[in-house]
């Protein structure tokens, strides 16, 4: 009963945090507008009712570049979450994150060519960045499977840790490359990039992103039982009937396209998919049928906080959104550590 209560009490928790950081960055901006022509703003475009009678430029700011913007942070944030503590069930490694396999960096890659390359193709419009970065998040994977087939006909976790470390080494590699032959005015562009941020983006980002969210927390949902059976060992998971590397490489994918599809409209977001799942993890239990949904709320509605952190601070300039996160994510994921080391000593 007490377990039913706790867990009642962080699904409206988390439902309400998402609630208030949503509406704390739609009200917090260098434009002052009140909150009924917010809430008039929003309610119109959701229902199609013509509520708002003020300047079309106040109703711009509030959907085109707030709201769209809270929303792709929400998206984000719940993706690079979700896929984290898939990752860390799934590799039983708690430091385990969206860069692990080397997704993250591959489609870093991906979009640092298109950078350097001055790539602008008519047929993509302005997506050819993105588009560039999630091939090169799926190139990225495609090669972690094959090198994990040659040394290891079971994917086994370390393989798959240790080739996306390779890959991951590489791709920085190949990316450093890049930025020393970079002409000097776009390196800057790069850094930016590879910091992450959701600044200037809007709702065709949402839309690009939507799909693989969709797909990937879909597939991850609905596996919240297989990854319980699979974070016991390989060998556990197969005595109780789980079709061990059929699901592992499923859920992989499914990680990895939720990571790409985040990395592609928003960039390198550090942190996020490594320490949300851990908080979560501590006030709920192991257990991915509630660690999952959880953690995508409160990964969500943290990144949209980071994000209003990053646009405020220091306004109007704005802070790149992964400078924000590791600043915050670096020394809470110190003190985890540190307890949980503390702990086990004491056992």
């Amino acid at each position: 009963m007490y377990l039913n209560n706790r867990i009642k009490f962080l699904y409206t928790f988390s439902v309400l945090f998402v609630i208030f950081s949503i509406i704390i960055g739609l009200f917090a901006g260098t434009v002052t507008i009140t909150v009924p022509d917010i809430l008039k703003i929003v309610t119109q475009h959701i229902t199609g009712i013509h509520l708002y009678q003020g300047p079309k430029s106040t109703d711009m700011i509030i959907w085109e570049i707030r709201f769209s913007r809270v929303v792709l942070a929400f998206f984000v944030g719940a993706s690079l979450s979700l896929a984290g503590a898939a990752f860390q069930g799934l590799l039983r490694n708690p430091l385990a994150d969206p860069y692990t396999i080397g997704v993250s960096s591959g489609a870093s890659l991906g979009a640092v060519l298109v950078i350097y390359f001055q790539l602008n193709l008519l047929w993509l419009k302005g997506f050819t960045l993105p588009i560039f970065a999630i091939a090169g998040g799926g190139i990225t994977l495609t090669l972690v499977f094959g090198i994990t087939r040659l040394a290891s006909s079971t994917l086994a976790n370390e393989t798959i840790i240790l080739a996306g470390i390779i890959l991951s080494s590489f791709t920085g590699a190949l990316v450093s490359l890049l930025m020393a032959l970079t002409p000097r005015e776009d390196v800057r562009q790069i850094l930016y990039w590879l910091m992450g941020s959701v600044s200037m983006r809007g709702w065709d980002h949402v839309q690009l992103i939507l799909p693989f969210f969709i797909i990937g927390a879909i597939i991850l949902l609905l596996h919240a039982k297989e990854l319980n059976g699979l974070a016991l060992g390989d060998q556990s998971a197969q005595f109780i009937g789980i079709s061990v590397k059929k699901k592992k490489r499923l859920i992989l994918i499914a990680a990895s396209v939720l990571t790409g599809g985040a990395v592609a409209v928003s960039g390198a977001v550090g942190f996020v998919g490594l320490v949300i799942p851990h908080l979560v993890r501590l006030v709920s239990g192991a257990n991915h049928k509630h660690v999952l949904p959880l953690t995508l709320l409160i990964g969500g509605g943290y990144l949209v906080l980071a994000d209003l952190a990053a646009r405020t601070i220091i306004s109007p300039r704005e802070l790149p959104i992964g400078v924000v996160t590791a600043l915050i994510g670096a020394p809470i994921f110190t003190m985890l550590l540190v307890k949980e080391r503390m702990r086990r000593r004491r056992i």
